[in-house]
């Protein structure tokens, strides 16, 4: 059964916009919708422009270029992301370290759930758009952070929570690939809990 999604997670497909927003906010909640549900290489300028109800003169005027585009969809999303992961693991405190197993469940069985924007990104244009991951480096690494505050303060903690963080993301992948949250998660936890146990040690 599909775990309910709470606001905030939905706010990450739909970011919110206030009464009237201005162009630029209609151009990065458009842009933000269609680079995360169709990729960004397949959607064009012309049907963000489109979509968003904007001009051409309006669109440069805001964004001298597709990449400028780009950079600001990742910082809206990294924003919202971040802001729905730090809820998602104070809800699940008590569970400790699996805290991220539980969150990412939720997020899994979010409609419209299409992986890691900042995953896709560098897959999509790494190799010739370097803020892009520069972006993502930042993302990954406020990701750790929070996943930091579910362990004990102890020397190997930052290690521990870089570790779990690259796990998350390959549950993530995994996901995408086998087209179901079950075996991800399943694999998620035991790899979480190993790695608990191993820093346990070391301390």
């Amino acid at each position: 059964m599909p775990v309910a999604a709470p606001a905030t997670l939905t706010a990450l497909a739909t970011p919110s916009l206030p009464d009237a927003p201005s162009a630029r906010e209609r151009l990065l909640d458009t842009a933000h919708r269609l680079f995360y549900r169709d990729g960004i290489r397949a959607t064009g300028i012309d049907k963000v422009i489109a979509e968003a109800r904007v001009t051409k003169v309006t669109f440069y005027r805001h964004f001298p270029s597709k990449d400028d585009l780009v950079l600001g969809y990742l910082a809206l999303r990294h924003d919202a992301w971040m802001a729905w992961w730090r809820d998602a693991l104070s809800r699940h405190a008590r569970q400790g370290p699996r805290a991220v197993v539980a969150a990412l469940a939720e997020w899994f069985a979010a409609e419209g759930w299409r992986g890691c924007a900042f995953i896709n990104a560098v897959g999509e244009l790494g190799a010739t758009h370097a803020p892009v991951v520069a972006l993502a480096r930042d993302h990954k690494s406020g990701m750790a952070d929070a996943i930091a505050s579910l362990l004990p303060g102890a020397r190997g903690r930052a290690a521990l929570s870089r570790a779990i963080a690259t796990a998350v993301d390959g549950a993530i992948v995994r996901a995408q690939c086998d087209g179901e949250a079950g075996p991800a998660l399943r694999s998620l936890r035991d790899i979480v809990d190993a790695l608990v146990v191993a820093g346990a040690r070391t301390r």
